[in-house]
């Protein structure tokens, strides 16, 4: 199977007749092997435009969701990134291509463990993982530029509120029902602004400030 043909189709088919411009996003699309981050058994349908089990209970997201979130973050390359949900390490290794810095943290030990070893393997140097409740963020790395979250929570957890820098922006789908809204926060004068992009579907996210009683910004 050739996947890099695979992988330029996922490009041309699927993300930039959906409107995905980023020339440096698209790129890190046809660069990143996708189909190593998925179950061997899986490695098939990696570049399909579904999403894909991971085990744990996890899921990969279909190719477009990935980019629509990585280009609405606006990475220029000199950005120190927190990302919510490791996963599959796919998201995290588009995002190292795109950013200075990435820290990601992952609940989950077992899929910890493993995507660490993956990243490492593969010689990704500008990755930072570690296993915690992602909701706290990482205080001894904050503040940081961009936030992402790949999992649905019914508001901004507080700490990575103010975790992230001024003008900074977060990224995460929101909501408690089987549909969310993807949504865009920047920080302005302290305070986050939202904006709604598009529906999206996510496993929800677990922790101490994902639920509804705990505030936000």
């Amino acid at each position: 199977m050739d996947f890099e043909v695979l992988r330029k189709r996922m490009v041309e088919e699927q993300l930039i007749p959906r409107g995905i411009k980023n020339y440096r996003v698209l790129e890190a699309f046809r660069k990143i092997e996708r189909h190593k981050f998925v179950p061997q058994e899986l490695a098939a349908s990696a570049y399909a435009d579904y999403p894909l089990p991971i085990g744990e209970g996890q899921t990969i997201s279909q190719p477009y969701i990935v980019a629509l979130m990585t280009e609405y973050l606006g990475l220029t390359g000199e950005e120190k990134v927190l990302e919510i949900g490791t996963g599959s390490g796919y998201q995290t290794a588009i995002l190292s291509q795109l950013a200075k810095e990435v820290y990601s943290i992952e609940r989950l030990e077992i899929l910890a463990k493993k995507t660490e070893e993956k990243l490492k393997a593969m010689g990704y140097e500008n990755i930072k993982l570690r296993c915690a409740d992602g909701t706290l963020g990482w205080p001894e790395e904050a503040p940081f530029d961009r936030i992402i979250i790949t999992a649905a929570a019914p508001r901004i957890p507080l700490p990575l509120s103010e975790q992230l820098k001024e003008g900074g922006k977060i990224m995460l789908p929101l909501g408690e029902n089987s549909i969310q809204l993807l949504t865009l926060a920047e920080k302005t004068k302290g305070k986050l602004e939202s904006s709604e992009i598009c529906n999206c579907v996510f496993v929800p996210l677990l922790g101490k400030y994902a639920c509804k009683d705990r505030d936000t910004l």
